[in-house]
């Protein structure tokens, strides 16, 4: 059988890979310190028009970073999201939290007759916490009503919950008033648990010392 041609070598790899992105997604919008952040959104997803879609406050960056190398915890809507996160980039070895499947977490979802994403949110200690949401419309919402309620600020949110029934509805919630938090958001359907953890990524490998 005829051996097939493909690149193997990994870095030949990485290298084309992160080449093709730049040279096809229009990264002129964004500023400096979220390009990185876009390139490894996009190389995640496999699309380089995202850009355009992007919402964020410019010092996004900035405040999360400060935040993981103070220690604070990154907070995840589901198990992928947390899996997905690259712990050796963390600065201070910070603590990656996900309640989704807290033993008190179903109870909640039926008490409230909501969602477990949902019912998730209201064991989160979000002052001064980094929130990665990459899954859950209604986990996003839930957050934006405690936020509403006087819940402490988190340092930053990443919210890129995907799906057809409140996704774009919940991030354009987001980027229309996020409430005083520095955040980063892309609206419409897309999204997803990878791009969220890739966001993250990018920002925790910008803040290491």
């Amino acid at each position: 059988m005829a051996a097939l041609e493909y690149l193997k070598d990994p870095q030949a790899i990485y290298d084309a890979s992160f080449a093709i992105v730049r040279k096809e997604a229009d990264l002129a919008r964004l500023p400096a310190s979220l390009e990185p952040v876009a390139v490894r959104m996009i190389h995640a997803c496999g699309m380089t028009d995202i850009a355009g879609d992007m919402r964020f406050d410019e010092r996004l960056p900035e405040a999360a970073g400060a935040a993981l190398r103070a220690g604070a915890p990154v907070i995840a809507d589901c198990e992928a999201v947390a899996a997905a996160i690259t712990r050796e980039f963390l600065p201070a070895n910070n603590e990656i939290i996900c309640t989704l499947n807290d033993a008190r977490t179903r109870g909640l979802a039926e008490s409230h007759a909501t969602t477990r994403s949902a019912a998730a949110v209201h064991l989160w200690e979000t002052g001064g916490a980094v929130i990665v949401i990459g899954n859950a419309p209604t986990a996003l919402f839930a957050l934006l009503e405690r936020l509403d309620g006087g819940a402490d600020k988190p340092a930053a949110i990443i919210a890129m919950p995907v799906g057809f029934v409140g996704a774009a509805e919940s991030k354009g919630e987001l980027a229309r008033n996020p409430r005083g938090v520095k955040f980063l958001t892309l609206l419409g359907r897309r999204g997803g648990s990878a791009m969220a953890a890739a966001a993250l990524n990018a920002i925790a490998r910008g803040a290491a010392p």
